[in-house]
This record gives C-alpha cells, sequence and structure tokens, in this order.
C-alpha cells in the first residue's frame, strides 16, 4: 500500500516513508488505522509549512498552536485528541530513530472527552431484527448467520468480513478470528449461532463464489465476491428500521451488546477481553460503565417508590 504526503516542505520525505513503513510493519496497524495515521500526519505537515516550522526543532508552546487550530477548524475533540494521538506516535519515532533528542509532545495535552457509553441493544431487540430477516431468500438465511456470528462471537465487522470457512471448527465450538494486528484469537461460537452458519452453507453451495473468494464465509448471493463493511452497515440499518429499532446502531451495536450482557451475565472481565481481543483491559472496562448504567435504570424503574409514583398519577 502506498502513501503520499504532500507539501512536505523540510521534511525528509525519506522520514515520512520510514515512519510510515514502521506503522506497517512493526505496530502492524490494519489499513483503517493506517489510513487515518497518514491523514493526521498530513494535518501536520500542512502546519508545518504555513508556519515554517523545522519539525525537529518544534516546541511545545508551536504544537499548542496546531492544537489550537484543529480546535478552531472545528473538528470534535474527540477527533484532536485522535489527531494529537498520531503526532506523538510520529514524535515517539522519530526519538527511537535518533532524529530528535528530546520528545516536544510528553506534555501536550489532549483535550478532554467524556467516556461515551455504547449503544447497546436488549435481547428482545436483538430478536425482533432477527424476525426481520426474510429467511425465503437466500441472503435472508446469510444475514441471519451474520447476526448470530456478530451477536454469538462479539466479532468487529472487518473480522466477520474477512471470516474463513478454514478458520471454523463447528465440532469443537470454536472459531479462529484474525484480529487487529493480525492477531489471531479463538472465540467460542454458540449452538444458535452454528445451526444458522450451517444453514447458510447448504444454500451457498448453489452460489457460483468467484476464484479466489472461495475460502470466505460470507459471500454476495448475486456477484460471489466476499461481503464488505459498508455492505454489513447497510444491511443492518435496513433490518433494524424494518424492526422498529430507533436507537443508532451499526454491526459494532451486536459486538456492544454481547460484551455488555456476557457481563450481566456474570463472566469474568479477563474472559470477555480475551473473547473480544482487547490488548488493554482498560478498553473492556468501558462495559462496566454500560452494565451499571444499566442497573441505575432498572433500579429507578422497579423501585417501589418510583412504582407507587406512577401509580399515583
Amino acid at each position: 500500500m502506498k502513501y503520499e504526503i504532500t507539501n512536505c516542505g523540510i521534511v525528509d520525505k525519506n522520514i515520512i516513508r520510514r515512519y510510515i513503513m514502521y506503522l506497517q510493519m512493526e505496530r502492524s496497524y490494519s489499513k483503517n488505522t493506517l489510513d487515518a495515521y497518514v491523514k493526521d500526519l498530513q494535518k501536520l505537515i500542512n502546519f508545518y509549512a504555513d508556519q515554517g516550522i523545522d519539525f525537529r526543532c518544534v516546541t511545545l508552546e508551536q504544537l499548542d498552536l496546531f492544537a489550537g487550530q484543529l480546535r478552531d477548524s472545528g473538528i470534535t475533540p474527540r477527533s484532536t485528541a485522535r489527531v494529537l494521538s498520531g503526532v506523538r506516535s510520529f514524535y515517539r519515532f522519530l526519538l527511537l530513530e535518533k532524529e530528535i533528542d528530546t520528545d516536544p509532545t510528553e506534555l501536550l495535552e489532549s483535550p478532554q472527552i467524556g467516556k461515551h457509553l455504547p449503544t447497546v441493544l436488549s435481547l428482545e431487540e436483538i430478536e425482533r431484527i432477527e424476525a426481520a430477516v426474510d429467511l425465503s431468500k437466500p441472503e435472508g438465511v446469510r444475514d441471519l448467520a451474520i447476526l448470530e456470528v456478530l451477536y454469538g462471537c462479539g466479532l468487529r465487522i472487518s473480522e466477520l468480513c474477512g471470516l474463513l470457512i478454514t478458520s471454523l471448527h463447528l465440532e469443537e465450538g470454536f472459531i479462529r478470528v484474525m484480529g487487529k494486528g493480525s492477531k489471531e484469537r479463538l472465540v467460542p461460537i454458540c449452538p444458535q449461532a452454528i445451526d444458522r452458519l450451517r444453514e447458510w452453507f447448504v444454500v451457498r453451495q448453489h452460489i457460483k463464489v468467484q476464484p479466489g473468494e472461495q475460502d470466505y464465509v460470507f459471500v454476495s448471493t448475486t456477484r460471489g465476491k466476499h461481503l464488505s463493511r459498508i455492505s454489513l452497515f447497510v444491511y443492518i440499518k435496513q433490518y433494524a428500521a424494518l424492526a422498529g429499532i430507533e436507537k443508532p446502531i451499526s454491526p459494532h451495536t451486536f459486538r456492544h451488546s454481547f460484551a455488555t450482557h456476557l457481563l450481566q451475565g456474570g463472566a469474568n472481565l479477563r474472559a470477555i477481553q480475551a473473547m473480544l481481543g482487547h490488548e488493554d483491559i482498560s478498553t473492556t472496562e468501558i462495559y462496566m460503565h454500560v452494565d451499571r448504567s444499566h442497573l441505575r435504570e432498572e433500579i429507578l424503574e422497579h423501585h417501589p417508590r418510583n412504582i407507587r409514583k406512577k401509580g399515583n398519577q
């Protein structure tokens, strides 16, 4: 994958190429993550060019000015924080490569952003979405299998799109998933998801799958190629609309629901971390906040004083 940074000015293009290779080879970032880092690096390069700054001699004050320009451009605090994270990554690389002696981003502050709690579907809502699938059509059989695997295994959308038949171990009740950074993990798969997959494979036998696509689990019923992320977003939003779900949902919502329901059912946080493929337990801990939020709603709804108050209205 070739990336081109423009407006480099005094920044040596060779350093940029080495940095991108470092992200690809040593950090093993996915294409989407790499795209974001390169796009954010371009913002920094443009800033250097506009201000006439030598990137090796940039000061904390100048980087604060850069952060201020990001805020003034109207991007969200969360997006600003992401860009500044990329800036820190770039300067850590320069330090590693001995291009600089000190890291000017050590004291660079990111904007404060509140902890965003993900949208979670109830089991009843998931069942309503699944009931909206038309099983008389080949794509309906496929889509119900997709929904069951998304919810039953907590996969990322990219993991589901890339899921291979050779990675399924249905007799043993596991699937092998290729996660972020090309890291493999084994994920248990529930009997209901296995049944839906087997129903899909009966239908799949009658689909003309394109050369090179034969090992993908989920393929288009018309084109014979593996499904794209965009297609999955569209399908799931359509089913949610048919089911009358008004929450803003995406394929990732099923992953959030999977983790939250496991936690509510008493699963160990470390086990959930392993199933989701999170490197850092702090990423998984967000579901503790979701669970507490759900618990508060349950208490408010079912507390005797609130029930009495509703009865008197």
